[in-house]
């Protein structure tokens, strides 16, 4: 009378198997992530893991992603900066990068088509690898006027449509001109601050991966 039940279990415990084998979560291979970018990128002023690139590995991780996101962020960089060290922070591994660059350049006040030339140069290189993007945009500063703000911000929303590349308007959305989120400096965010862009950012670093040739 047990051996019906036991092999129905059994059965049951074979279909499961198989279903979670061929899962795309179980299929998926590990992905790596390279964020390039400036300070923002980079965690100035907070604690490693508590940067952007080691909360949104953290946060991907926890949605079942195997995912490593390496931190290429240098304090100070300019898109043109970082064109000129992007084919030395690229590896074999990488699969998909994030570009978030831009925010020096409007602080400076640098030609905003001395930015678009850079980070062209960069989306091209990463097409030339096949390598989707996603390029997180940025806004300048008020008191620079309407006109250069205009120009600036163009470079980002130009990118829509593009192929292979992700566009994510303004890194420091929700997070921007509010002292609970940032930092004393009012430019860099806290760790709470890191919490809000990654939450921000999640749906459109899962279209980048989706972008992916794993």
């Amino acid at each position: 009378m047990d051996a019906m039940p036991k092999t129905f279990r059994a059965l049951i415990l074979l279909v499961s198997a198989c279903l979670l084998m061929s899962s795309p979560q179980a299929r998926a291979e590990p992905q790596t992530i390279l964020a390039l970018g400036d300070s923002l990128t980079a965690g100035l002023g907070l604690d490693p893991s508590q940067a952007f690139p080691a909360k949104l590995e953290a946060a991907l991780k926890a949605k079942g992603r195997d995912v490593t996101v390496i931190n290429a962020g240098v304090s100070g960089d300019t898109v043109a900066q970082g064109a000129a060290r992007l084919d030395w922070s690229l590896t074999d591994d990488v699969d998909a990068v994030i570009v978030e660059l831009g925010a020096n350049d409007a602080l400076r006040g640098l030609d905003p088509a001395q930015a678009e030339a850079a980070l062209s140069e960069i989306l091209t290189k990463l097409s030339s690898r096949t390598l989707p993007a996603l390029v997180a945009g940025m806004r300048a500063p008020p008191n620079l006027g309407p006109d250069y703000a205009q120009a600036f911000e163009a470079i980002y929303r130009k990118l829509e449509g593009r192929p292979g590349v992700v566009v994510y308007p303004f890194f420091l959305d929700g997070v921007a001109a509010d002292p609970k989120l940032n930092q004393e400096d009012g430019l860099h965010p806290t760790a709470e601050g890191v919490d809000v862009i990654v939450a921000r950012m999640l749906p459109a670093v899962e279209r980048l991966l989706a972008l992916t040739k794993k």
